[in-house]
């Protein structure tokens, strides 16, 4: 949608209070339990909180997962997705912090920091349309919804060519001095589907435009934060607990600039939420954010 176009987000049936919770929930995490459930290793991904300023404060670029899709049907998300082995390539055209101060930050050793980092960007470009790179490391490209653009980011998406091998084709180098690390959640331990996700912060470039280019997502939105968790809390936005935390702490900042020089001081421990048997009762919370808690009878659902 254009830039200055705001857009309200259409409405949904949710969960009490917003929250996903797969009713498969309760059996897992009583297989867990018991032994019968092996939790699968968690696989590295990343996600973007695109934000661009308007009159009534900052909005952030949202779409809704197609509620056909296995994990996280129907909940509203950020662009992003799993971490591309390729995103590791040592050939790859770098700006901004070095690798050594990014594994710092993210507490990783540096090939992994690069991959991460350029998976973030990577995936913003398959899924929003939006590229964080630039021809020189004071530049950001412009516009990049032409069918040359178009066709580049489809053979990204099949994997014809690694994110390193399209930046040096085109000439670019990865602006990573334009994200901001965020936050970082891991899915529960049994989850079938399970994700170590890294969440960063980034202003939408002048002259880009978002759009919907995901195949997961059947609708977007630019909503300002506090919009978009009071929808979550009338039951009207479905979103997992990731992304309504990451919501609610976007909310006191006045413009991008703000949440981009905020982002250094976030606490990148990674949340995992946690599964107890209370009394009878099957007890999910996650660290540090009780408002998730979860108490689950014998039987019963949530």
């Amino acid at each position: 949608m254009p830039n200055g176009q705001e857009r309200q987000p259409p409405q949904d049936p949710a969960t009490p209070g917003g929250q996903w919770y797969p009713p498969e929930w309760p059996d897992r995490i009583r297989a867990l339990a018991d032994g019968t459930l092996v939790p699968v290793p968690p696989k590295r991904a990343a996600t973007v909180m695109l934000l661009r300023d308007t009159p009534e404060g900052p909005a952030v670029h949202m779409l809704r997962r197609r509620t056909s899709m296995a994990f996280a049907g129907g909940a509203y998300a950020y662009p992003g997705g799993g971490v591309d082995p390729r995103d590791e390539d040592h050939r790859i055209g770098w700006a901004g912090p070095s690798l050594a101060s990014w594994a710092t930050r993210l507490g990783t050793d540096a090939a992994t920091a690069q991959a991460i980092v350029c998976g973030a960007v990577r995936e913003t470009f398959e899924e929003a349309g939006v590229l964080l790179a630039g021809e020189s490391p004071d530049t950001v490209v412009g516009d990049t919804t032409s069918e040359d653009w178009e066709a580049d980011r489809r053979s990204l998406v099949a994997r014809e060519f690694s994110f390193a091998e399209f930046l040096d084709r085109r000439g670019l180098v990865l602006r990573s001095d334009l994200l901001g690390a965020w936050a970082r959640w891991i899915t529960p331990e049994f989850e079938p589907r399970r994700y170590d996700t890294w969440f960063f912060v980034a202003a939408l470039p002048e002259g880009q435009r978002t759009r919907n280019a995901s195949t997961e997502a059947d609708r977007t939105v630019w909503i300002r934060p506090a919009d978009a968790a009071a929808g979550y809390d009338k039951g009207e936005l479905l979103m997992m607990p990731p992304t309504i935390s990451t919501l609610r702490s976007l909310a006191p900042y006045a413009g991008a600039a703000d949440a981009l020089a905020a982002a250094a001081a976030q606490d990148l421990a990674p949340v995992l939420a946690r599964a107890a048997l209370e009394d009878g009762v099957l007890v999910l919370s996650w660290p540090g954010h009780d408002e998730f808690t979860k108490r689950v009878r014998p039987g019963g659902p949530a």
